[in-house]
Formats: structure tokens, C-alpha cells, sequence
């Protein structure tokens, strides 16, 4: 494998591993905010047991993110140095604001919640559990901002020539809320969100399963299928939002994201494969259904097809069609478990649903593996631009670290995040097993 793919390979390995963390810990975050919520206004034992067990998950989950995000930032100096040079005077502001204004936010009021339980007022704990969650949405929001400013780049100017060539900032707002910010940001949040539920409902339906913490276990399963329902519902505004921004925004990545060939009206794909050697795509689709999401009932707008796009100028057609309907089949799976089981609960019947109480247990990896088929389908579908337009992956590359090099440090890689990865399963499943704690003389 020459230095490219090892590289991108390397990339998406990092970021894969780091990414089971960020949507665990935001997740766990609005969970442990209702929790404290609860406390501050009843001040009964238990409450204050259940915000305890949501602090502990959280800082497990908190400080492996942590950990699994700093080798990325050692990747743009090293791998992608070139990339580096090329948006050094746009990302620097973003990632600068992400860890002044988000990570240290984030950081300073963990440690009130870690030791100022009983040293500072309720009220200024119950804050704090507040700014502790807005630091990991702030935090997310700045990573976005950077990420889809390489997808729909703004407010800014090329200067410079050939090793020397840069962008440059012209319009702060403008490249911080560039055409995709928005949509891309909302529609991370609330899948993110979705997986708090699911986690939420999970560790209830374990313990219901075994008949332990059942009072903790009915609270919370309530609250997660709340999160939950909400948010998958909510996906269907915010995901429409997203795609009609990529059909405005990266017609080839549109166009393969449907297996599109041919310009015209474009069908909407529900499963299939895109035959590639042949040009053409297999599947079953709704003729013209992109235009009919996007208000065209007459199914006369003209979208842009593959053969529109030049070979070198197509994204990696199988796998960004496949990670996208993936991501889509993913959330009706998600949809209909929901439903089958809010409506058992709402009856007190799901209790007794044994098989179903162990298939919730397993829940979220749906929406996991959706965000993570997600991020693979926005990313393989930019390629092969790693700046939209301005500057190609292959010419993005350090032209100084082997082939050799970067196989080693991957193998290393892998290795550690998987060593982290269970030594951080190990503690949260303890967490989990033991529960939430009451503590006797709690007002």
C-alpha cells in the first residue's frame, strides 16, 4: 500500500476510535444534567446516587476521549503536513477556540463535579453539571465548524504558489458558519443525542433484566426512551436539511451517495450496489425521489450525475453508497425498536419481556455504528478533494514520513486503542454492575 491510503487509513482508524467517545460522553452529559436536575429538586438519597453514577460514567468516557483525540492533533504536524501549511491560518482559530473556550470550560467544572459534591452550594453543582455538557456541545460545535469548512470551504482567498500556496482568512463568520455548519452541526448533535438514549435504556434494561436498582432502572428507562423518540424523530427534519445542503453544496457526492449516473432527476435509493465496471447502479429506488423530498413534485430538476464528473473526480463510489444507506436503514431499525418498546413500557408490560430487555441491552450499537457509517459516508463522499475544490487529498500528504513508518505507527495504534478500549470497558461495565450508591443522611 503506497503513502496515501496507508495514511488515510491511518487517519480514519484515530478519529474511528476517538469517535466511540464523543457521542458517548455528550450523550452521558444531558443524562447526568436530568439526573442532577432531579437531585436539586427532590434532595432524596437515591437522586443524588443516580446523578453520582452518571458523573462516574461520564469521566471514564471523558478522559479515554481525551487521550483517543491527542494523537490527531500530532497527525496534521506529521502525515499531513502539507494539509497543515495549506489551512493553518483557517483551522487555527477554530481549534484555538475549542480548547480556550470549550475543553477548559468542559475540564474545570468536571472537577467541581468530581470533589465539590457537599464543598460548594447544590444550586452552583447543579450549574455546573449544566456548563460541563455546554463545553462538550461547544467543543463539538468548534471541531464542525474546522471539518465542514474543508467540505463547503468560506471567507477566505488563496495566496501564494505551487509548495507556498495557502488559504487564507478574509471573513471570520464567514468561514465559521460556511453554507454546511449548521446543518452538519444539528444533525451530529441530535444522532449523538440519539445514542444517549439508547444508552440510557440500555443500562435500565440490564438492570431489569437481573431485577436490581429496578426503581433507578424504571426512571431511567423512562428518560431514555424520551431522548430517544424525540431525537430519531427529530432526524428526519435535520437529516432532509443535511441532504439538500450536500445536493446544493457536493453534487458528486450526491450523485454517489444514489449511484446517480446519468443528469436528470434523481431516484432515491432504499438497498443495492452500484456495478461500477459497468456504470450503472443496481438497487430498488423511488424514480425521482431526491426531487420529491426537495419539494420537486414535478420531478423536473436536473441533477448532476456521475458521468457529469470526471473518473478522478468521483468519491469512492461503492463504499460512500453503501456507509450512506447503511446510515438510513440503520435509523429505521432504531425507529421501529422504539416504538416496539415505548409502547411496552407505557403498558408496564416490558419488564417481563426478557428476550427484548436483553435485545435493548445490546441498543446502542445502532446508533454507534450509524454515526460511524455516517462520518465514513461524509468523508469518503468528499473525496478526492480533502479541501472541497482547493486542494486533493494525494497532494495533502507529508512527502517526508515512508510507507514503512506509517505502517508501524498504525499497528501501534491499533494496539493501544484497543488496549484503551477494553481497559475503559472493564471499568465502565464494574460501574455499571455495581450501580448507583445511595448514601444514608441526604437532604
Amino acid at each position: 500500500m503506497d503513502v496515501v491510503a496507508l495514511s488515510k487509513m491511518q487517519f480514519a482508524i484515530t478519529i474511528g476510535y476517538h469517535f466511540l467517545f464523543v457521542p458517548l460522553s455528550i450523550g452521558i452529559g444531558l443524562l447526568l444534567v436530568l439526573a442532577e436536575r432531579r437531585f436539586y429538586k427532590s434532595g432524596i438519597a437515591e437522586d443524588m446516587a443516580a446523578s453520582d453514577f452518571w458523573i462516574r460514567l461520564f469521566t471514564a468516557t471523558f478522559a479515554v476521549g481525551v487521550a483517543t483525540g491527542i494523537t490527531m492533533e500530532f497527525a496534521f504536524g506529521t502525515n499531513w503536513a502539507t494539509y497543515s501549511r495549506f489551512v493553518g491560518d483557517i483551522f487555527g482559530a477554530p481549534l484555538a477556540a475549542e480548547g480556550l473556550f470549550a475543553f477548559f470550560l468542559e475540564s474545570s467544572f468536571l472537577a467541581v463535579l468530581l470533589f465539590g459534591r457537599g464543598r460548594v452550594s447544590k444550586r452552583f453543582f447543579y450549574v455546573s453539571t449544566w456548563l460541563v455538557w455546554a463545553g462538550s456541545l461547544l467543543s463539538a460545535l468548534w471541531i464542525i465548524i474546522a471539518n465542514s469548512w474543508m467540505q463547503t470551504p468560506a471567507g477566505y482567498k488563496i495566496v501564494g504558489a505551487g509548495a507556498a500556496r495557502k488559504a487564507e482568512m478574509t471573513n471570520f463568520f464567514a468561514a465559521g458558519f460556511n453554507p454546511s455548519t449548521l446543518p452538519r452541526y444539528f444533525h451530529t448533535i441530535d444522532a449523538i443525542l440519539m445514542a444517549g438514549g439508547f444508552i440510557a435504556i440500555a443500562i435500565a434494561a440490564y438492570y431489569l433484566r437481573h431485577g436490581v436498582h429496578t426503581g433507578f432502572a424504571r426512571k431511567t428507562m423512562a428518560t431514555g426512551f424520551v431522548i430517544a423518540g424525540l431525537t430519531t424523530v427529530l432526524m428526519l427534519p435535520l437529516g432532509h436539511w443535511q441532504a439538500l445542503n450536500v445536493s446544493v453544496t457536493q453534487p458528486s457526492k450526491i450523485a454517489a451517495f444514489e449511484g446517480h449516473w446519468d443528469d436528470g432527476p434523481m431516484p432515491l435509493g432504499v438497498v443495492g450496489y452500484i456495478d461500477v465496471a459497468n456504470s450503472k447502479t443496481v438497487a430498488l429506488a423511488i424514480p425521482g425521489g431526491v426531487n420529491l423530498l426537495a419539494g420537486d413534485f414535478a420531478r423536473s430538476k436536473s441533477y448532476k450525475g456521475l458521468n457529469s464528473f470526471a473518473p478522478q473526480d468521483r468519491p469512492p463510489l461503492q463504499l460512500a453508497f453503501q456507509t450512506y444507506h447503511l446510515m438510513v436503514l440503520l435509523w429505521g431499525v432504531m425507529l421501529a425498536l422504539l416504538a416496539a418498546g415505548w409502547y411496552l413500557n407505557r403498558k408496564d408490560k416490558l419488564a417481563d419481556k426478557k428476550r427484548l430487555l436483553g435485545l435493548l441491552m445490546w441498543s446502542p450499537v445502532l446508533p454507534m455504528l450509524a454515526i460511524q457509517v455516517g462520518w465514513a459516508a461524509a468523508e469518503v463522499g468528499r473525496q478526492p478533494w480533502i479541501v472541497w475544490g482547493e486542494l486533493r487529498t494525494v497532494d495533502a500528504i507529508s512527502k517526508a514520513v515512508p510507507a514503512g513508518e506509517i505502517m508501524l505507527t498504525l499497528a501501534l495504534f491499533v494496539l493501544f486503542y484497543t488496549v484503551l478500549y477494553v481497559a475503559w470497558g472493564r471499568v465502565v461495565i464494574r460501574m455499571i454492575k455495581a450501580g448507583p450508591m445511595a448514601k444514608k443522611g441526604v437532604e
